[in-house]
């Protein structure tokens, strides 16, 4: 390790090329990680930390200008080989508190992000306690007046039925311009998003972005799936980033290190892109999304499943309900069949706040839940099933049997939310029977794919002894992710599905551990579309399932629509296939054809957007994968998805004229390139395309509004400076 007696002023410690970012010490050991040839002022000290006692230098809304990070000195680093990449941990120490922090840099060779993480080490005599740590913090973003007058923000937000919704506004409509030099301080305020509660990504994405005038990217991610925030903001003339974990101000989270005990944040990733703008950035936040996640067959084989639940079932399955569609979904050419909610339920009550057991429901399968199982194997599919792991309803036994410890509780009273209690898996009570409910759906019953749901916000966590409720809540999640790897140790052929009435936690803390990730449970399909189209923002194509639910009474582009959506993700499959005409039935066969096709392909690819991250109410939506084989791009023509008419029926609106039904989409990464653009579903549509090499710009028709089609553009010539 080199030692701060071997640094010297304006030692360079670690710096990365590609990035463009360094991390330096100054004369007095303090430590800042920014670029080369900003302002020493404008950057953050390397680690920013609040504690009782110990708050900020300048006071406000902000969690930088920390006292603690002001005192942290550099006491060493050491940087080794981390599988193939590199890990540099910098050690730094505050002389008041004894605290040390150590923060690891992981980066891998030709990528240009960083992740974050920072472990606190109480070394002195008193205990501390933190409220809130950073796990990244970096000063010195496009230094200058002018500079932060041409930064754009973007962030996402995100709730039930209208996830991955991604706004833009000038920085300097959040941050303005104060005249520091008139006031000798900084402001007190800035641009900041965070998480509330349980599900993680119920109010917001822990993902945002700014871009410069000439494209360049900082792109950042947060990887918790308890509370987190992220705040920007101008210092000293420039822009700055911190991320965080939970805090005490907006989760409840307080961590108290008695002498010698430690805390480790929650990992955080930054991504420079100094090209390309959000495409390239949203690129290479995919493929490191593919390198931490854990290695499971899924991510390459890509089989379309089936679910009885999106607008089919709706929570009411039962034998004689579910014969005739596996029989349909097998022939439409479905490789997985889920049952979903219900199939426990025989509780003339309602089964919301009775569930818990997981016991297959007499009353709904007479002959047993297995004859069911048993028919979907025997049509070459894997059965899957519903869970909601963590919850135990109200009513249920287990309630009144599992210990106190093994829920939430806050104040001494058991926590109960919408009719369910939580259950804490770091007691041994509640992991050990949710242990035995997964080895005998899958052990027993052969299940083969879990789809883990999670329909409650249950609060800033739970108070286990003197901890506080934010704290409770990582401790929980943290025991959460442990029993999800070993769940899938002990039976590494299963397939998991995260999902949280849609995408409500949908965090890379989740997805570096399950195969899937549901994105909505958005019931209308004119809706669906700009949460299709940006799913690929917030989790791999691979990974992210997009409901495709055709129906009987659905018109030829009502069903081709339902189905164009899903073809460049993961197919979640539904609607009452066994009732379709052969006509319309075909359709839905030639659709799932070609997503088998083709789905090779989405592992190596990544995502794009020609016109743009979409917007709740735009008119025409385009989203892409690009790979060495191939560009797919599927584009959306609505007439509105505004207003509540029913059943998804659009209202007029007078600037939906006849000339919106050609648009031009310009495809930077295909300039100069001869190709074929090619009609791939549905092929019998009227729409047209023509490509432009020159101008790298392809020009769609579709005649009608409310279509959709998934085309295929085919290089006839090498694609110049196609770099996945």
């Amino acid at each position: 390790m080199t030692t701060a007696a071997e640094a010297t002023e304006g030692s360079l410690i670690w710096s990365h090329e590609v990035l463009g970012l360094h991390v330096v010490v100054d004369s007095a050991g303090s430590v800042r990680l920014g670029e080369p040839g900003q302002d020493w002022n404008a950057l953050l000290p390397l680690v920013e930390v609040t504690a009782t006692g110990h708050g900020r230098t300048w006071s406000g809304e902000r969690f930088i200008d920390t006292a603690i990070g002001d005192r942290l000195t550099y006491r060493g680093h050491e940087t080794s080989r981390d599988g193939n990449g590199q890990r540099t941990t910098i050690e730094l120490a505050d002389p008041e508190t004894c605290l040390v922090a150590s923060i690891t840099l992981r980066t891998w060779p030709g990528a240009g992000l960083v992740r974050s993480q920072v472990r606190l080490v109480n070394e002195g005599s008193v205990a501390l306690q933190l409220e809130s740590v950073s796990a990244l913090a970096v000063g010195g973003i496009a230094g200058g007046a002018d500079d932060l007058d041409g930064l754009t923000l973007h962030w996402a937000d995100n709730e039930w039925l209208a996830e991955c919704r991604w706004h833009n506004a000038a920085f300097r409509d959040h941050v303005v311009p104060l005249n520091r030099s008139a006031h000798g301080h900084e402001g007190r305020g800035c641009f900041e998003r965070y998480s509330q509660g349980s599900w993680s990504t119920g109010r917001h994405l822990p993902i945002a972005a700014l871009t410069d005038e000439t494209g360049r990217t900082w792109l950042w991610q947060i990887e918790s799936s308890a509370g987190w925030r992220y705040e920007t903001g101008e210092r000293e003339g420039s822009a700055y980033l911190a991320l965080f974990g939970p805090d005490d101000a907006h989760h409840q989270w307080r961590e108290t290190l008695e002498p010698g005990q430690e805390f480790t944040t929650v990992p955080a990733v930054l991504v420079v892109a100094e090209t390309g703008g959000l495409d390239a950035a949203f690129g290479e936040l995919t493929a490191y999304r593919r390198r931490i996640r854990r290695s499971h067959p899924d991510h390459a084989a890509l089989p379309v499943i089936y679910n009885d639940y999106m607008n089919t079932l709706m929570g009411d399955p039962t034998t004689d309900k579910l014969m005739p569609l596996i029989e349909a979904a097998a022939a439409a050419g479905a490789e997985v069949f889920v049952i979903d909610a219900g199939w426990y339920d025989d509780d003339a009550q309602g089964w919301w706040d009775a569930v818990g057991a997981w016991d297959a429901s007499a009353r709904r399968f007479p002959g047993g839940i297995q004859q069911v199982l048993d028919a979907i194997r025997d049509r070459g599919m894997t059965p899957g099933l519903w869970l909601e792991p963590e919850v135990v309803g109200v009513r249920s036994p287990l309630a009144r049997t599992l210990p106190p410890d093994a829920f939430f509780s806050r104040g001494g009273i058991r926590v109960s939310e919408h009719g369910r209690h939580h259950l804490d898996l770091r007691h041994p009570a509640a992991r050990a029977h949710l242990d035995r409910v997964v080895d005998r759906l899958v052990g027993e019953w052969g299940v083969g794919y879990l789809k883990l749901d999670y329909n409650i916000n249950i609060g800033p966590g739970t108070e286990n002894g003197d901890e506080s409720a934010g704290a409770g809540l990582l401790g929980h999640h943290r025991a959460h992710l442990d029993w999800l790897g070993a769940l899938l140790d002990r039976h590494p052929g299963l397939v998991l599905e995260n999902c949280a009435s849609g995408g409500l936690r949908m965090d890379y803390a989740q997805l570096a551990a399950v195969q899937l990730q549901s994105t909505s449970d958005q019931q209308d399909p004119l809706r669906y579309p700009p949460i299709a189209a940006a799913a690929a923002t917030a989790v791999t194509p691979e990974q992210g399932a997009v409901w495709a639910y055709p129906q009987p009474h659905f018109s030829f582009d009502e069903t081709a629509f339902a189905l164009s959506g899903a073809l460049l993700g993961r197919i979640h499959l539904s609607g009452f296939l066994d009732r379709m005409s052969p006509e319309q039935f075909e359709l839905v066969r030639a659709g799932i054809s070609v997503y088998k096709a083709m789905r090779s392909e989405i592992p190596d690819s990544l995502p794009f957007w020609p016109l743009g991250l979409p917007s709740w109410e735009d008119s025409w939506i385009a989203s892409g994968l690009r790979s060495h084989a191939a560009t797919w791009l599927t584009l959306w023509r609505r007439e509105s998805a505004a207003g509540d008419q029913g059943g998804g029926v659009p209202h007029p609106r007078d600037d939906y004229a006849a000339h919106d039904s050609v648009r031009t989409v310009t495809i930077p990464h295909l300039s100069g390139t001869h190709l074929e653009p090619t009609l791939s579903y549905p092929a019998t549509a009227d729409a047209t395309a023509v490509w432009d090499a020159a101008r790298a710009e392809l020009t769609v028709s579709l005649p009608r509004p409310n279509t959709a089609v998934l085309l295929r553009l085919d290089a006839t010539s090498p694609t110049p400076g196609l770099d996945l």
